[in-house]
C-alpha cells in the first residue's frame, strides 16, 4: 500500500500518463499501422512501475494468479504483499535508494518478489544468470558497484570472494555463515511506504551484455526506459488479462524482464515458472497440462519442438511469439499447420525494448521480423551514412528518441557518446526493408553471433583459449547446428613445437568445458592457420564461410574435432 502523502499510486501523474499511453494501444489492438501513427510515449518526471502500475493492479485483481508452477500458484495480492515485506526487510538491513542489488535466482517465486521489492525501494537491480561462474560474479559485483546480492544456497559459493561490506541474502537458510535469510522478511509489515518520489530518470535495471570486446558492457535502464518503454513490447506480444503465459527464458537475461516480468505483470496475465532442463516432449506436455494460452520462445526451442508430433498435443494457444534470432519460415509453417497458430517474430536489444515486430493482426511475411513498433522511428543507413533499403538499423534520436532506449553504458561515457551522441542510435544489425515496410534481418555488422538464443563474442572466447599454454592464437566463428542455430567453433594455432592431434583437441575442449559457461562453450575445433588482414586482424568472415561450407558439405577437415568425438558429461 502506498501512503496518501506519497507521489505514487494509481492516481499519481506518472500512473495516469502511463495508463493513457497504454490505452491508446489497447484501443488499437489488431491495428498496428493505426497504433504506430497514434501512439506517443508517456511523459513524466516521477514514475515507479511497481508502485504506480503493479500495486494498483494487484489490489484490483486480488486472488487472481500472478505466478503459477507445477503444484502451486501465487496471487497478485500475495505477490505484492511479499514484495512489500522484502522491500521493508532490505531497508531494515541497510539497503537504501540507489544501492545496487545483484540478483541470481532461477524461475522461483522469490525472484519476482525481490525484483518488485527493489523497484519499490529504488534500488537498481543487476540480474545475473545462474550459469555464471565465480569469476563472472566477481567481475559483475566489482564493475557494477554492487551493495547487496540475493541468491540461493546452490550458488552461494560463487560469492565467497566478495568484499565483506557486500550484504548477502539467500532465499533459503543453507547458504552458510555471513548470509541473511530472506525468510526473515516474513516478520516485516506487508505494506510499504516509499521514502520519497522515484525520479523517472533514476536507474532501475543494469544488464551486462557482450559485444566484441572481452569485457561485457553494462547497459543502464531507467524507471522510464524499461517499465514504460515496454509498452512497445506489450503491444507486440499481445497479452490479455487472465492469460496463462509461458516465456521460455532464463533469468538474468533482458528477454526475461521483457516477457516474464514487465509485460505480463502489466497486463494482468499469470506467468508460468519452469526450471527444468529443456525437453521437447515434456514442454509439449506442460503446454497442454498447464493450459498455456500464450508462449514466447526462442527459435532454438521452436526448432526442437517441430521434431515432435505437434498434432498429438491439443494445446490451447492463442498467441505464439519468437524472439532472439531469426525464425525459419518452415518452422512457422509447421506450427501453423499443426496448431492453427502463427508464430510472430520480433526484434529488440538489451539496450532497448521491442523495436520491430509482428503484433496480433499483422499479416505475416515469411522470414520478416515485422515492421517498426509504436514509439520507434527507424531508419536504415548504408556504409556512407545514407538512407537505404538495406543497411544498419538505426533509431532516430532528438524529438523522436524512443523511451525504451537505454540511458547509456555505465562507467563508459565515451562509448555512450559514440552511440547516443548523434542523430541516430546504431544497433549494429543489418536489415533489409521491402516495398511494404517489412524488415528482414541480414546479419550483425560486427562478428557477434547467436547460439541457442545467447549472444556470443568471438573475442571473449579467443581471449580465453589463449590462456591455455598450448595455444598461440585462435579465431572463433559460428558453425551451423540443427537445433542451436550455430555453436562456437575455434580455429586454433598451437604454440611452437606442439603437434596437432586428437589428444590436444580433447584437452582444449575439456578446458573450455571447465572454464566457460555452457552457453559460451567452444564445441568444435580445427587446427589451422588464421587468415588475416594487412593490419593483422583475423578475417573471421573467411573462417565463418569455411565453417559453414564444411557443415553443409558434410566434410570435416583432417584436423577438425567436435566435442561429440570425445566421451564427456552430458552437454548442456
Amino acid at each position: 500500500m502506498v501512503g496518501s502523502d506519497t507521489p505514487h499510486g494509481a492516481d499519481s501523474p506518472g500512473a495516469r500518463a502511463f495508463q493513457a499511453a497504454r490505452q491508446v494501444l489497447l484501443d488499437r489492438a489488431n491495428d498496428p499501422v493505426g497504433a504506430h501513427a497514434a501512439f506517443r510515449w508517456p511523459q513524466f518526471t516521477t514514475f515507479n512501475w511497481a508502485l504506480d502500475v503493479f500495486a494498483p493492479l494487484a489490489a484490483r485483481l486480488g486472488s487472481a494468479p500472478a505466478l503459477f508452477w507445477d503444484g502451486g500458484e501465487l496471487s497478485y495480492a500475495d505477490l505484492d504483499a511479499r514484495a512489500n515485506q522484502i522491500a521493508n526487510h532490505l531497508r531494515h538491513l541497510g539497503v537504501k535508494r540507489g544501492d545496487r542489488v545483484l540478483v541470481m535466482l532461477g524461475n522461483v517465486p522469490e525472484l519476482w518478489a525481490v525484483l518488485i521489492a527493489c523497484i519499490k525501494l529504488g534500488a537498481p537491480i543487476l540480474p545475473a544468470a545462474t550459469l555464471l561462474s565465480a569469476g563472472d560474479v566477481q567481475d559483475r559485483v566489482e564493475r557494477g558497484q554492487v551493495r547487496a546480492v540475493v541468491t540461493d544456497s546452490a550458488n552461494a559459493e560463487k560469492f565467497s570472494g566478495l568484499p565483506g561490506d557486500v550484504l548477502r541474502l539467500s532465499v533459503d537458510e543453507q547458504a552458510g555463515s555471513g548470509w541473511h535469510s530472506l525468510a526473515e522478511a516474513t516478520h516485516q509489515p506487508s505494506d510499504f511506504t516509499p521514502d520519497g518520489a522515484t525520479q523517472a530518470s533514476d536507474p532501475v535495471l543494469l544488464y551486462f551484455t557482450s559485444g566484441t570486446t572481452s569485457r561485457p558492457k553494462l547497459v543502464v535502464h531507467t524507471h522510464a526506459s524499461y517499465p514504460a518503454g515496454h509498452l512497445s513490447t506489450g503491444y507486440y506480444i499481445g497479452l490479455r488479462e487472465g492469460d496463462r503465459h509461458w516465456n521460455v527464458s532464463s533469468p538474468g537475461w533482458a528477454k526475461h524482464a521483457w516477457s516474464s516480468f514487465f509485460v505480463p505483470l502489466t497486463s494482468g496475465a499469470a506467468v508460468y515458472l519452469d526450471n527444468s532442463r529443456f525437453d521437447a516432449r515434456a514442454t509439449l506436455d506442460k503446454l497442454v497440462r498447464q493450459r498455456i494460452s500464450t508462449i514466447c520462445a526462442p527459435p532454438t526451442v521452436w526448432r526442437m519442438l517441430i521434431q515432435q508430433d505437434l498434432s498429438a498435443s491439443p494445446v490451447q494457444l492463442r498467441e505464439a511469439v519468437g524472439a532472439g534470432e531469426p525464425l525459419n519460415p518452415e518452422v512457422i509453417e509447421r506450427v501453423q499447420q499443426a496448431w492453427g497458430v502463427t508464430i510472430r517474430d520480433g526484434y529488440g536489444q538489451t539496450e532497448t525494448t521491442a523495436q520491430v515486430g509482428n503484433p496480433p493482426g499483422t499479416p505475416i511475411k515469411p522470414g520478416s521480423m515485422g515492421r517498426p513498433l509504436p514509439g520507434y522511428d527507424i531508419v536504415l543507413l548504408d556504409e556512407r551514412g545514407q538512407e537505404a533499403e538495406e543497411g544498419e538499423l538505426n533509431l532516430r534520436l532528438g524529438d523522436a528518441r524512443p523511451l525504451g532506449l537505454m540511458a547509456g553504458y555505465d562507467g563508459d561515457p565515451e562509448r555512450t557518446a559514440a552511440v547516443l551522441g548523434g542523430d541516430t542510435y546504431p544497433t549494429g544489425d543489418i536489415v533489409r526493408r521491402d516495398e511494404d515496410g517489412y524488415l528482414f534481418y541480414v546479419g550483425r555488422a560486427d562478428d557477434v553471433f547467436k547460439s541457442a538464443d545467447y549472444r556470443v563474442s568471438p573475442f571473449e572466447l579467443e581471449s580465453f583459449l589463449v590462456t591455455h599454454p598450448l595455444v598461440a592464437e585462435a579465431g572463433v566463428v559460428p558453425s551451423p547446428h540443427p537445433e542451436r542455430l550455430c555453436v562456437p567453433k575455434a580455429y586454433v594455432v598451437l604454440a611452437t613445437g606442439v603437434t596437432p592431434s586428437a589428444e590436444v583437441a580433447r584437452d582444449l575442449l575439456a578446458y573450455a568445458r571447465e572454464g566457460l559457461s555452457p552457453h559460451l562453450r567452444i564445441r568444435r575445433l580445427e587446427f589451422a592457420e588464421l587468415p588475416k588482414t594487412i593490419s593483422g586482424k583475423i578475417r573471421r568472415v573467411e573462417l565463418a564461410a569455411h565453417a559453414k561450407q564444411g557443415v553443409e558439405s558434410g566434410v570435416r577437415g583432417e584436423l577438425e574435432f567436435w566435442e561429440e568425438d570425445f566421451p564427456a558429461p552430458a552437454a548442456e
